[in-house]
């Protein structure tokens, strides 16, 4: 599969291409490194906001609220990405790594970097829990995550895989178990890049050919035990990059990125008689990957950027008026 996202997960499974092919054992008993995300945090490492943030997230739309970041303990002075929030608000799954500017070699050993999971209880979120996603004591890097009842999508670059693919894994008992490869057929013939299931049908970004140009979106249906023929999306595609895809869940509104003046922007498509119709902008501005609840509340992720080198990244929201 091609690496195809404008994260930090990207950046980090750009350039690691697990190296050795090695295993790293951690010493008897075999178990999870039990280990708190804030202790790898750098003494070094400023928390940003919207008071110190050279370039915050630019609001278009009247239909929401201004945008402002999760509050602790889901952002920290690390690097929170790639938010997936479930339809009833009270889940999210983000990816998180403790230092940006630490190379995707040493992110993979850190035992910290990967994706992880907060619930709501009132207006409180709870800290953050590292879903686990691979044998202990096996590398992998993984991030992206998509979540839909007791199923995950998710992608990865672990051992035994080249460059970066597509697994599954299922929740058994409340531990994500039986990770599994996606198959040749989504990660190396339709090229999938983050994706988002809605029903029976598969959207996700690609460059496949015959497309606008760059990354498009696309989608393919379930039918038995394989995948149809990717469909462009062609009224929301254009010669930029359109990526990032999410459904509502009434699967009325399709959410994406494309850049905007320079910077990742959050567009939208509304369907109308069974067609998507011309994408609207939303949020520009170094804001990316939405993902929404069903009361309409929109979350995504900012990249804070100074002397055009990204130094830390946010989960923010924009409440639903």
């Amino acid at each position: 599969m091609k690496t195809k996202k404008s994260s930090l997960f990207l950046i980090a499974c750009i350039v690691i291409v697990l190296f050795t092919g090695s295993c790293i054992f951690f010493e008897d008993p075999v178990t999870y490194p039990n280990i708190d995300r804030e202790e790898k945090i750098p003494e070094d490492a400023i928390k940003r906001g919207p008071e110190t943030d050279h370039h915050p997230p630019i609001l278009h739309s009247d239909q929401y609220m201004d945008p402002v970041p999760l509050p602790y303990p889901i952002n920290t002075a690390g690097a929170e990405d790639s938010p997936f929030i479930l339809p009833d608000g009270k889940t999210l799954y983000f990816f998180f790594t403790p230092d940006v500017r630490v190379p995707p070699e040493k992110q993979v050993l850190d035992e910290v970097t990967g994706i992880y999971v907060s619930h709501k209880t009132g207006d409180t979120w709870s800290i953050p829990q590292r879903a686990w996603l691979q044998d202990p004591g096996k590398l992998a890097l993984d991030g992206a995550p998509f979540v839909h009842d007791k199923e995950m999508w998710f992608c990865s670059a672990r051992e035994g895989f080249t460059g970066v693919n597509m697994f599954t894994a299922e929740l058994i008992d409340g531990t994500w178990s039986n990770w599994q490869y996606a198959g040749d057929r989504l990660n190396v013939e339709l090229q999938i890049g983050e994706v988002h299931l809605h029903g029976d049908d598969l959207y996700f970004h690609s460059d496949l050919p015959g497309g606008k140009g760059g990354l498009d979106i696309w989608v393919t249906t379930r039918d038995g035990h394989t995948w149809t023929d990717a469909i462009n999306i062609e009224a929301v595609n254009t010669p930029a990059n359109e990526s990032l895809p999410f459904i509502s869940s009434d699967g009325k509104e399709l959410w994406f990125t494309r850049t905007y003046q320079g910077t990742p922007g959050i567009f939208r498509s509304l369907k109308v008689d069974g067609d998507w119709g011309e994408p609207e902008l939303i949020v520009s501005q170094f804001a990316g990957e939405p993902t929404l609840d069903d009361d309409g509340n929109l979350y995504f992720v900012h990249h804070y950027f100074e002397n055009d080198v990204m130094i830390e990244a946010d989960i923010y929201v924009a409440f639903k008026k």
